[in-house]
């Protein structure tokens, strides 16, 4: 057997053992419940959602099995020199827990499910009954791979590719508009990343990016269940590279896979995500998987003299700007910095 057969062997396997326990979790727990709360229009779509649960509930899993104790073992930050610093450090950390449990738990995409896919629905419906149909990818690249006995494999590494260079552009884009930097602040101003800081954003923000992301997945024919895997194993990727670990994959691994050294940087006061200057526009390692599209858009940097985390106005002596300490205070801010009145 090759490799690449045994590698499409453990993906059906973990296909259907994933399709099992997602079954069993819908029968068991979410169409009780919706056939209790009177919602039993919605069995379909509480199925999906039971997916991302899933997805979700083994995504923390793997967070506090394997990337918690990675923190401990090589913590990145400097030590606490206090009760009151340990204190602050906690309660931001706290916050980050929320924001990733709202996220990983379905909480948003319930949210996203009621107020976009109503709309999604009815766009590309429309675009259906005008006899536009999406391109798939996965079956234009099939007759390039006639030697692979399942071309299942090489489409989601293609679909991989695409998604990744789609969150690089909307990255790097995230950090050249002022009016969405006013957003994606609350992800840098966090002075204490670790692994539940992936999850810190403002929700518009969110909801900008899933947007692109949902279009996308539907104009180059990603299934469902592609859709699901591709953003869970980029969102694993992300928690690790915002571990809180002196985690170096050394010369090579850097420049293969975005690890936390390397999107340290990014996060780094006045060198990762601002310009030369007091600007806070520009910055670097931009990349969430592949560090190639960072290489390409000559946007790498792999020293590893990063500092602390967060942004350059935060500092007393920058104008100490106050970014919001609670999760509500984070969304309220976010909006007054769009809206030019923070």
């Amino acid at each position: 057997m090759s490799l690449f057969d045994a590698a499409v062997g453990a993906l059906d396997a973990a296909g259907n053992a994933f399709a099992e326990a997602q079954q069993a979790l819908f029968e068991g727990l979410v169409q009780p419940l919706l056939f209790h709360a009177g919602l039993g229009s919605f069995i379909a779509d509480g199925f999906d959602a039971t997916g991302w649960l899933l997805v979700g509930l083994l995504q923390l899993a793997v967070m506090l099995l394997l990337i918690a104790p990675l923190q401990r073992w090589r913590p990145a930050q400097t030590p606490a020199s206090s009760a009151d610093e340990r204190a602050q450090r906690r309660q931001a950390v706290h916050v980050d827990v929320l924001y990733t449990l709202i996220h990983r738990l379905g909480l948003f995409r319930v949210a996203l499910f009621f107020a976009v896919d109503p709309l999604f629905n009815a766009l590309f419906g429309w675009l259906a009954v005008q006899g536009v149909d999406g391109w798939h990818l996965d079956q234009w690249i099939a007759p390039w791979w006639p030697g692979a006995t399942d071309t299942q494999l090489v489409g989601f590494l293609a679909y991989l590719l695409v998604f990744d260079l789609l969150n690089y552009v909307l990255h790097r884009a995230q950090h050249q508009f002022n009016w969405w930097w006013a957003l994606h602040a609350v992800h840098h101003s966090q002075r204490h990343v670790t692994m539940w800081s992936d999850s810190r954003n403002h929700l518009l923000d969110s909801l900008i990016v899933d947007v692109v992301f949902v279009l996308v997945a539907r104009v180059i024919g990603v299934a469902p269940g592609q859709f699901v895997a591709l953003i869970a194993l980029s969102q694993l990727v992300e928690n690790l590279a915002h571990a809180d670990v002196r985690l170096n994959l050394g010369w090579l691994g850097e420049r293969l896979l975005v690890g936390p050294t390397f999107h340290r940087r990014h996060h780094a006061a006045g060198i990762g995500h601002e310009s030369q200057g007091r600007g806070t526009l520009g910055g670097c390692n931009f990349a969430v998987l592949f560090p190639l599209w960072d290489l390409l858009g000559r946007t790498a940097d792999f020293r590893h003299d990063n500092g602390p985390c967060g942004i350059r106005d935060q500092w007393p002596d920058e104008g100490a700007r106050d970014y919001g300490r609670g999760f509500w205070a984070q969304q309220r801010l976010g909006l007054m910095r769009l809206f030019g009145r923070a």
